[in-house]
């Protein structure tokens, strides 16, 4: 017999972002192991320090009862299904395990993999197909030819930019994610160009369009969920864009003029050097980009936590701090006048 909905929802394990609801109190989890570290205290005692994470955010971990057992038994990557209490330790949420509830490693297909990776609200299919419309507005026939080369004539690529999420964590961060990115982008610097008529439009649309394309090589989709390359780890997606990149301007023979524009605007696109980019923007089209790249990224993260949090309390006013954007948010559309 099927469970109700509602029997479901109120037996299955919490996700991280709703431990809150939970301190004090013990509680079952499927988790990913982020990383592990089996520690000792000054007395002797051996304990393993680890950090859980699923698709909803990451928490801190330690088991003081089977640490040695348990770190044998785990690896990083591992999904696990663990028993414990949630507490608040050193001002932070903590997971405790549990001493007589043993751990268990799941394998694939003994746990859903939305718990670690989402699928984006819209289809890849319809955005590569607007991305297409829009190309077909670029007048300036390098452009042109180097965004079909891309999103017309390459099929690998085709598949791995529909998939690709544009973030492991913080933004745009489920299956589609890099499509629905760089569209939205996209059209908002053709919007941008409809208001500033000297930038350059089809420079800042095919930059638009190609910043991020490098995140193809930087991740991909597992059992565990969103995982970051090799190459994700040691080169990076704007090396690998402005070679991906480079390597088609090469082939339609564009000139080196265009060429350079194009591919500073990919170096640059993160605006700061502290910040990834090697260079800073230093062009108009590649200042634009940054700024829109940017406000797209923090908007997403935003509507996110919005959408998290009101769904686990619906009456919330303000959103728990957040700490890639350094500030709560006020969950609501009106400001409601106090008493």
């Amino acid at each position: 017999m099927k469970l109700p909905k509602e029997l479901i929802e109120k037996y299955r394990e919490p996700y991280i972002s709703e431990l809150n609801n939970y301190i004090n109190t013990g509680v079952e989890l499927i988790v990913k192991v982020k990383s592990k570290r089996l520690m000792e205290t000054r007395n002797g005692q051996k304990y393993l320090l680890m950090t859980f994470e699923d698709r909803s955010g990451m928490v801190r971990a330690i088991d003081w009862y089977n640490a040695e057992k348990n770190d044998t038994k785990v690896d990083v990557g591992s999904v696990i299904r663990v028993s414990g209490k949630v507490v608040i330790y050193d001002g932070r949420l903590q997971f405790n395990l549990s001493e007589n509830i043993p751990l268990i490693v799941l394998k694939e297909g003994e746990y859903d993999l939305e718990r670690f990776v989402l699928r984006g609200k819209k289809d890849p299919e319809e955005i590569l197909k607007e991305i297409l419309s829009l190309i077909n507005t670029i007048h300036n026939e390098k452009l042109n030819q180097l965004l079909k080369e891309f999103f017309e004539k390459d099929e690998k690529f085709i598949v791995q930019f529909k998939n690709c999420p544009a973030g492991a964590r913080v933004h745009h961060n489920y299956v589609g994610g890099l499509a629905e990115h760089s569209y939205t982008v996209a059209q908002l610097c053709d919007n941008v160009c409809k208001v500033y008529m000297w930038l350059d439009r089809d420079l800042l649309i095919a930059g638009a369009l190609l910043h991020d394309i490098g995140k193809v090589k930087d991740y991909e989709i597992t059992p565990r969920g969103i995982e970051v390359t090799t190459q994700g780890e040691l080169i990076g997606h704007i090396v690998s864009g402005y070679e991906m990149v480079r390597k088609k301007l090469n082939k339609i023979n564009a000139d080196e003029g265009l060429s350079l524009r194009l591919l500073h605007i990919i170096l640059s696109h993160h605006g700061e050097l502290e910040w990834g980019s090697p260079v800073v923007p230093k062009t108009p089209e590649a200042y634009v980009l940054h700024m829109i790249e940017n406000m797209d990224s923090k908007l997403n993260r935003i509507s996110f936590i919005k959408e998290r949090e009101l769904e686990i309390d619906p009456k919330k006013n303000w959103s728990d701090y957040d700490t890639n954007l350094g500030r709560r948010f006020f969950l609501k559309h009106e400001i409601q006048k106090e008493q």
